[in-house]
């Protein structure tokens, strides 16, 4: 058998290449174009009994997490990158490194998961945890502490308004005051924002989303900016509690990977019409789109996020709550179902989902826009809102679910 020739690190390759070789993530044995899956638990020692090749246990460091850290940590421009079990995984594992009594401030506007996490878990456990709407500067810079706060946690567009904070200009305040920033970017993904970039220590992914794209992995993901002592003790914790990918889930998020560029740009463009075909609609309230000028922090994304908004929308419906149900059970197109970033476009009534002590207001229908064709998705919602103009007048069970 011939030399085959190393694999590209992609450091002169642009992103795009990058992702879809999967930063050349070839068998080195066979020359197989897909890597091979290693389902191995353990690995053997030589007789000296050494590691070889410095493995020894599967929940340490598989073979398979390699190459998709490697795709991420060149997509979002970092010195290093994990993979965790889900994306709610990656984020605890943070907030675990630090210390209790640590401050910490959290945007409002993330999703309501994490605020219920560390509602749930985090403040017994000892962080003094400050929550704050994050696209107010200002009330960022009251937030923190100089001195005491050790992490800032953001999200943008944050779900499920997708309001928009500015990253640059958290990352200033929060180094001013000794304080880490971490972006949850999973909405944007690298196509659109490098958080890193402008100034973020950290960036999480619920990778189960958009980097996998195919709704059939749920999965995690941090890249860091720096290899420091934070992100020791997160990749210690990553070992010690288990939050591992799986080898096939590493796998199959590599394989989504390859075609993140051409869905997150098909995605935005798709809902970057949608949002425009219902502004002025006299069905609903509004539209809640970074891409529409008039959006609140629209100048912000307009600079922050490159080569479009992103994929999903919401719409806060004129008849209300009724309304906002019916017109996510009519849906036709549109999959009545929890989740985003996925090929197929998803619909969901939020407010159901996330309960009475959750962000979403009752008049919100949350929208995931897949790769179908945007006439068909425009024409869905259309006759889903049309059918709900004519039955709100009766009782609906809110409390019945959307699917």
């Amino acid at each position: 058998m011939t030399d085959k020739p190393a694999p590209h690190t992609g450091a002169s390759l642009r992103p795009e290449t990058v992702a879809a070789r999967a930063a050349g993530a070839c068998c080195a044995v066979t020359g197989a174009i897909l890597p091979p899956i290693q389902l191995s638990t353990t690995f053997a020692r030589n007789d000296a009994y050494e590691k070889v090749d410095g493995r020894g246990y599967s929940r340490d460091d598989n073979p398979g997490f390699e190459a998709v850290e490697a795709v991420l940590c060149t997509l979002e421009g970092g010195q290093a990158a994990a993979v965790f079990a889900s994306g709610m995984a990656a984020i605890a594992s943070v907030f675990q490194a630090l210390a209790p009594g640590d401050h910490v401030v959290v945007g409002d506007n993330c999703y309501f998961g994490v605020g219920k996490w560390l509602r749930a878990w985090a403040a017994p456990w000892g962080l003094d945890i400050a929550m704050v709407d994050t696209t107010d500067l200002a009330a960022v810079a009251r937030a923190v502490v100089p001195g005491r706060t050790r992490l800032v946690h953001i999200e943008t567009p944050g779900n499920p308004a997708w309001a928009i904070t500015d990253i640059a200009a958290v990352a200033r305040i929060a180094k001013a005051a000794g304080a880490r920033l971490m972006v949850d970017n999973t909405a944007a993904t690298p196509v659109l924002t490098q958080p890193l970039a402008l100034g973020a220590d950290l960036v999480v992914h619920s990778a189960t989303k958009y980097l996998n794209g195919h709704s059939d992995v749920l999965a995690g993901a941090l890249v860091t900016a720096a290899t420091d002592d934070l992100w020791e003790r997160v990749k210690s914790l990553r070992y010690l509690q288990g939050a591992v990918l799986g080898p096939f889930e590493a796998w199959l998020l590599l394989r989504g990977l390859r075609t993140l560029f051409l869905r997150v740009r098909h995605a935005s463009r798709s809902a970057q019409a949608i949002a425009e075909a219902f502004v002025g609609d006299p069905r609903v309230a509004a539209v809640c789109y970074p891409g529409l000028v008039g959006f609140p922090g629209h100048d912000v994304a307009a600079w922050q996020m490159t080569g479009g908004f992103g994929g999903m929308l919401s719409l806060r419906l004129a008849g209300g709550a009724e309304a906002a149900f019916e017109t996510a059970r009519r849906a036709q197109v549109f999959l009545r179902a929890t989740s985003l970033g996925g090929v197929e476009s998803l619909i969901e009534h939020r407010h159901t989902i996330e309960g009475e002590d959750g962000v979403a207001p009752p008049d919100l229908v949350r929208v995931s826009v897949g790769v179908e064709a945007v006439e068909d998705l425009i024409a869905d919602l259309d006759q889903a809102m049309g059918s709900a103009g004519r039955a709100v007048s009766g009782t609906v069970r809110l409390a019945a679910g959307a699917g």
